[in-house]
């Protein structure tokens, strides 16, 4: 099972404990690109025929509350996932700079999240007992 590791706030998994919040969405950022997007062996996004870029395929989603070592945790089910990309009042995709290529040229990323649909909570465990699940 290819699982991803993901930090969340107690509020949210909570939420996806009750079965009310039934998407995750991560900001494609250069520091997070390798594990949410699919990449060539040059290290650009794998796209599909209409541009998008091709999320990762996971199985499931490992959430921990927060970082402390005694926290929440929670396995769930990944059903799909997809790419969204941020556009602006003209309906322009939202890009910036980060970092150089090889030329020494700056990089324009494009400014994107992927959407994770939730499935079923596979297993949890919960540090105050009193919770309902």
């Amino acid at each position: 099972m290819k699982v991803l590791n993901l930090i969340i706030k107690q509020k949210y998994f909570d939420a996806i404990l009750a079965g009310r919040k039934v998407q995750e969405f991560r900001e494609v950022r250069p520091t997070t690109i390798k594990k949410l997007l699919q990449l060539d062996e040059d290290g650009f996004e794998i796209e599909d025929a209409d541009g998008n870029a091709q999320p990762i395929k996971y199985d499931a989603i490992q959430f921990y509350v927060g970082y402390n070592k005694d926290r929440d945790n929670a396995l769930v089910e990944v059903l799909g996932a997809h790419c969204e990309i941020f556009v602006d009042e003209n309906n322009e995709p939202i890009t910036y700079e980060h970092g150089r290529d090889k030329d020494g040229n700056p990089l324009v990323w494009v400014a994107e999240q992927v959407v994770f649909d939730l499935g079923k909570v596979l297993s949890h465990n919960i540090r105050d007992k009193s919770k309902k699940v």
